[in-house]
């Protein structure tokens, strides 16, 4: 017969069990009576827009951008007097911006230039030996007229050095005064070769001779005196380096009025549009046998080339212009700044076609004793050198 269970064996594990129970509830934060948990209501979000940065510049170094920047936003601009005199006219944007800028860089002579453009705006820099503006027009803070430091007038030679020969102590073959008022005109004035006049070297002689007895500055001098023009500065190439030129721009758009085929220079270019490679434009420069006019006829050519350079830089715009500096520099002679070439070269950019003309200061043809065929520069050529002192040429 088993045993019978004593009395309290079963109320005591059944209070055990409740107090289990009771702990287990308390700690999960049940009781007897539930609780009705109110959800919390939800809080709206707003989604917030990044703000642009007020200034932005790309293909530039930080250093020219922060030259660049106080010009749009208020300011110092560390800049050329000229520019500096023009920017202080200017009506900066509200900081709140944005402002996007692009540049190229390049360098001339070993002097790092550049081109910044945002919108219409342009600006031209130089490193000299800190970043600076030197010139530009910006009508986006009220400056649409164009500083490029006045009017420029520079003498531009043609050398007719053969490889192995020093370009500036040969004979000038090519010699044009470029000028541009700073107003939307200009002129290219060529100078016969044969002139005879006197010569900064002593003496009397054809004019390109100036080049082979005293250099490029001696022959700058000689048309300075003959002109009365203030020339800045020449620019000269030669042969090999004007067809490089040509070349390394992907060839010359030319219009050319009449056909010339020259079987002395082998030129042969048809009437109207011509895209010329170095060696072609080097051939049209030089014929003067098949041309009406013969050398004077040849200047003008010669002419029409230089305003077709600066209608093709003017066409792939200013943004390229610090890329066509650089690959020129090597291959011209100068003793013009990169500040003034810089600005002399975006006067191309600002000056009207229609406003441009290329003449040739002709007169009659004479004998030396030895027996020289000479050009007598007559009193019409001295009224176009006295045309072109301001620049332009009417």
């Amino acid at each position: 017969m088993l045993p019978r269970p004593r009395p309290s064996a079963r109320p005591a594990l059944i209070v055990g069990l409740a107090a289990i129970l009771a702990g287990a509830m308390a700690l999960s934060g049940c009781s007897s009576t539930p609780k009705v948990v109110k959800k919390a209501a939800a809080v709206p979000t707003t989604t917030v827009a990044p703000t642009p940065p007020p200034f932005t510049a790309t293909g530039v170094p930080a250093a020219l951008a922060d030259v660049i920047r106080p010009m749009y936003f208020g300011g110092t601009v560390p800049s050329s007097p000229s520019a500096a005199k023009v920017l202080l006219k200017r009506k900066p944007v509200n900081a709140a911006g944005p402002v996007v800028v692009s540049g190229a860089v390049g360098s001339w002579k070993g002097v790092p230039i550049a081109v910044v453009t945002s919108g219409q705006d342009v600006t031209l820099a130089v490193a000299a030996p800190k970043w600076k503006v030197v010139g530009g027009w910006w009508p986006s803070i009220g400056l649409s007229a164009p500083s490029l430091g006045g009017a420029h007038r520079v003498l531009v030679v043609g050398s007719d050095a053969r490889p192995g020969q020093a370009v500036d102590r040969s004979r000038g073959d090519s010699l044009h005064i470029v000028g541009f008022d700073g107003h939307g005109g200009g002129g290219v004035l060529g100078i016969p070769r044969d002139s005879y006049v006197p010569l900064a070297t002593g003496g009397r002689g054809k004019i390109n001779s100036a080049l082979t007895f005293g250099g490029a500055g001696a022959l700058q001098r000689t048309v300075v005196s003959l002109t009365g023009v203030p020339l800045e500065g020449y620019l000269i190439t030669g042969f090999d380096g004007f067809q490089r030129l040509i070349d390394g721009i992907g060839g010359l758009p030319v219009k050319a009025p009449v056909a010339v085929k020259d079987t002395m220079s082998g030129a042969d270019v048809r009437a109207g549009a011509n895209k010329l490679n170095g060696g072609q434009a080097l051939a049209y420069g030089r014929a003067r046998h098949a041309v009406a006019g013969g050398d004077f006829g040849r200047s003008a050519n010669q002419g029409l080339m230089i305003m077709a350079a600066a209608g093709f830089a003017k066409l792939v715009g200013p943004a390229k212009l610090p890329g066509i500096l650089a690959m020129a520099a090597p291959r011209i002679g100068t003793n013009l700044s990169a500040e003034q070439v810089l600005t002399f070269a975006a006067g191309a950019y600002v000056t009207d076609p229609n406003k441009v003309h290329n003449r040739v200061a002709i007169g009659g043809f004479g004998m030396t004793s030895d027996g020289q065929s000479i050009v007598l520069l007559d009193a019409n050529a001295r009224r176009m050198f006295a045309d072109i002192r301001d620049g332009n040429l009417s």
